[in-house]
């Protein structure tokens, strides 16, 4: 199949080049390093083999980008407000849209901008990896990705389309893992993104500081017993031991810097909505209060509005 990366960043750069690494055809959308990729490609470092990629098919502009078969969205939820001009122009009506980010129900954009909800996939990635320079991608670790069909009508099965994706991803070495339900992965994966992400920017923290302090940590399990049970009350039950497996799991990572305390870091917008938004709003919907995911929430908007301002 060909493939479009909807933005060449950490996570974009690193899945689009091995798709191009072996044989796939790959069309890279990137603004800010466009003339660095054109001119010296893409180049990875990672424990699964660096590589350099000289010659890329990269544009400015979406609708240079020739009709593809899958169109990766690999940007942060922070720029879906460009779905609605991207997406129709690199789509036809056969073309699959997997939307690799982070967060709740954050398909919903690529939905709305394509009018129907029947191409769209989801999928959380559990990865560590940064773009360090323009055109450089540092994979340090992880790399699996979960996935599944967002409409309602498709859910509950390993579809067909999922499994051409599963073996085209497989044989450029990238672990995928299917899901019939969409939703119970994107819980899993919140009950890790919102304490660590979270709290990497409100305690400027890394992975092995917030596991290694107690008061850290103790702040890390409250915010995971609370996740827990927002995906309770929204039908869908975590498996008993998965958060302490989280811990143990993030123990054993190399200390990382999260996405979005590098975000925050270097003053870009931060997925406050996507990630904690949207979640919440969930939760209370249906009777829930999360106290502690709420307080983050309004600690990260403040923060996340002062950044940008300069402040």
């Amino acid at each position: 199949m060909r493939y479009a990366i909807l933005g060449t960043g950490a996570l974009g750069g690193l899945y689009g080049s091995l798709l191009a690494k072996a044989g796939q055809e790959v069309h890279f959308l990137a603004r800010s390093d466009f003339e660095h990729i054109q001119e010296h490609g893409l180049e990875i470092e990672s424990p699964w083999g660096d590589f350099h990629l000289p010659s890329v098919n990269v544009y400015r502009a979406a609708e240079d980008i020739p009709a593809v078969d899958v169109a990766i969205v690999a940007w942060k939820a922070t720029q879906n407000e460009q779905l609605a001009q991207v997406l129709p122009a690199v789509c036809s009506d056969e073309t699959l849209v997997l939307v690799l980010q982070n967060g709740y129900d954050i398909e919903r954009s690529a939905a709305e901008a394509l009018g129907a909800d029947t191409q769209i996939l989801g999928g959380c990635c559990f990865l560590c990896c940064n773009k360090t320079e323009p055109g450089k991608i540092q994979h340090l670790d992880y790399g699996k990705i979960a996935f599944g069909e967002y409409a309602s009508s498709l859910r509950g099965s390993i579809t067909d389309r999922m499994q051409r994706i599963t073996a085209e991803f497989a044989s450029a070495g990238i672990p995928m893992q299917e899901s019939e339900d969409l939703f119970q992965t994107r819980w899993q994966k919140l009950m890790w993104n919102i304490p660590f992400n979270g709290l990497s920017v409100v305690l400027n923290a890394d992975t092995k500081q917030l596991t290694t302090h107690p008061a850290a940590l103790r702040l890390v399990q409250m915010l995971m017993t609370e996740v827990q049970q927002c995906a309770s009350v929204c039908g869908y039950e975590i498996p008993v031991g998965f958060a302490e497996k989280l811990v143990r799991d993030t123990e054993r990572m190399v200390p990382y810097d999260s996405s979005m305390a590098l975000d925050y870091r270097y003053r870009r917008p931060i997925e406050v909505e996507a990630i904690f938004g949207n979640p919440l709003r969930a939760a209370v919907e249906r009777g829930y209060h999360p106290a502690a995911v709420e307080s983050l929430y309004r600690q990260l908007h403040y923060l996340n509005d002062l950044n940008l301002q300069g402040s």
